[in-house]
């Protein structure tokens, strides 16, 4: 069940963050350097669009929209703790999202994709556009970006 977040869930929703990126085999000082990139504030929950997937009473997943600008709005985060990756609530959580981008009049939808998700948000509908150096020096990420009216 996909839920709107409440504040109450912020250190909840980090910490899936910060699990979920721990699936792809970085290290443990590349996943603490990312700590503050990851953290999902009390903020974030009030001024963006955060919504939770709930499985047997435990938020397992969520995804967060920023404000658009003008027809377009990007996925800042959207993760699943990994013992749920595979079992489509990643896919129920971005066919949401789009739903909540249409609802906001938004024709695009745009993202900084981790290397390793590449691949799934391309079985979305995501292309790649561009990319931007990260936070590590040398470290690209591509930037994708769906069109929501076809």
């Amino acid at each position: 069940m996909i839920q709107l977040a409440e504040i109450s869930d912020a250190k909840t929703l980090t910490k899936i963050a910060l699990k979920s990126k721990s699936f792809w085999g970085y290290s443990n000082e590349t996943l603490e350097s990312w700590v503050e990139d990851l953290t999902v504030s009390e903020r974030i929950i009030k001024e963006m669009i955060v919504y939770k997937f709930i499985s047997n009473n435990e938020t397992v997943g969520f995804y967060i929209l920023n404000q658009p600008k003008g027809t377009s709005v990007e996925l800042e985060f959207l993760f699943v703790l990994p013992v749920f990756i595979g079992k489509g609530i990643g896919n129920q959580l971005i066919q949401h999202a789009f739903l909540k981008a249409k609802e906001l009049n938004c024709k695009k939808v745009t993202l900084l994709a981790d290397p390793n998700a590449v691949t799934f948000y391309g079985s979305k509908g995501f292309e790649i556009i561009d990319k931007k150096e990260s936070s590590i020096a040398g470290r690209f990420l591509p930037l994708m970006q769906k069109d929501l009216s076809v």
